[in-house]
């Protein structure tokens, strides 16, 4: 039985239907789903943090490689599927929850001691969650090494975006490591298709911050009221959404040697980080 006639039977069986509302598309497709095991580059010293493993099909591929695999799944239904689905691996940790509240340090306390100093984070995100889901992980004090991710196509091309094209998630996800897109997956490839394609993306994280700031929490501040009116003119969105002095403002943008005219997608990471450390003179450390 094919993959996708295995997952059909599993929830015809289960009296279980992929949930809109928990943007439930099952990646069915065997040879993308090897794509993504391949851009992980698993070896057998390697725990696995997968995240939304549905009924499993990708679960299986990451145990045959990983020395550990924490699969997480929100859905009950679907953990009933998947611990029939991985019955025959012994290095499977399956977690009933949510992603976006369950602690980082407790999912990687169930790998084997001494096997999560370094872990590598794979899944099919939903895409309506995908930048909280990116967010999480990257700002956690716990970072994995290697982010292997299926999204909506449309958000990699955003993450992968260089100045010009910038969007508060590529700064986000630049500042932390280097993301490319590592394959494209048609929307047929899933069950049930969703209305657009996806790609899979890999984010190779840095162990520096990729920009230099003092203050990261500040840096993003700014990053935010920047891009919170991308059409305005820099200088006005700043001064709009930090509450700052418009003469400040202008004259920190020009120490940062910056246009105060430019647009926020067209800054690059450095001239955040520049940006970022001369507002900080003008708002002080009660900011």
């Amino acid at each position: 039985m094919s993959l996708t006639g295995d997952v059909l039977h599993r929830l015809k069986k289960a009296g279980l239907s992929p949930r809109k509302g928990l943007g439930q598309n099952f990646l069915v497709d065997e040879t993308a789903l090897r794509r993504i095991v391949q851009a992980a580059e698993l070896t057998s010293d390697d725990t696995v943090l997968e995240i939304g493993a549905g009924p499993g099909g990708l679960t299986r591929l990451l145990a045959a490689q990983a020395r550990q695999v924490v699969a997480v799944e929100i859905d009950p239904g679907l953990v009933e599927i998947l611990q029939s689905v991985v019955s025959d691996f012994g290095n499977v940790q399956i977690v009933q929850g949510d992603i976006l509240t369950l602690p980082l340090e407790s999912l990687l306390s169930l790998a084997p001691v001494g096997s999560h100093e370094q872990f590598k984070v794979v899944g099919n995100l939903p895409y309506y969650i995908t930048s909280a889901i990116l967010r999480r992980l990257l700002e956690s004090s716990r970072k994995p090494s290697l982010l292997v991710v299926t999204v909506q196509e449309e958000v990699a091309r955003r993450i992968v975006a260089q100045p010009g094209e910038m969007s508060l998630l590529a700064v986000s996800v630049q500042f932390y490591g280097r993301p490319r897109i590592v394959g494209r997956i048609p929307a047929g490839a899933f069950y049930p298709p969703p209305k657009v394609d996806s790609a899979i993306v890999r984010v190779d994280l840095t162990q520096q911050a990729r920009a230099d700031v003092d203050d990261v929490g500040w840096f993003f501040s700014v990053v935010r009221a920047g891009f919170s009116a991308r059409r305005k003119q820099l200088h006005n969105t700043l001064v709009h959404s930090l509450a700052l002095p418009a003469p400040e403002v202008r004259a920190a943008l020009d120490r940062a040697a910056i246009d105060p005219s430019r647009r926020a997608q067209t800054l690059s990471l450095d001239e955040w980080a520049r940006l970022s450390h001369e507002l900080r003179c003008v708002a002080g450390p009660q900011s």
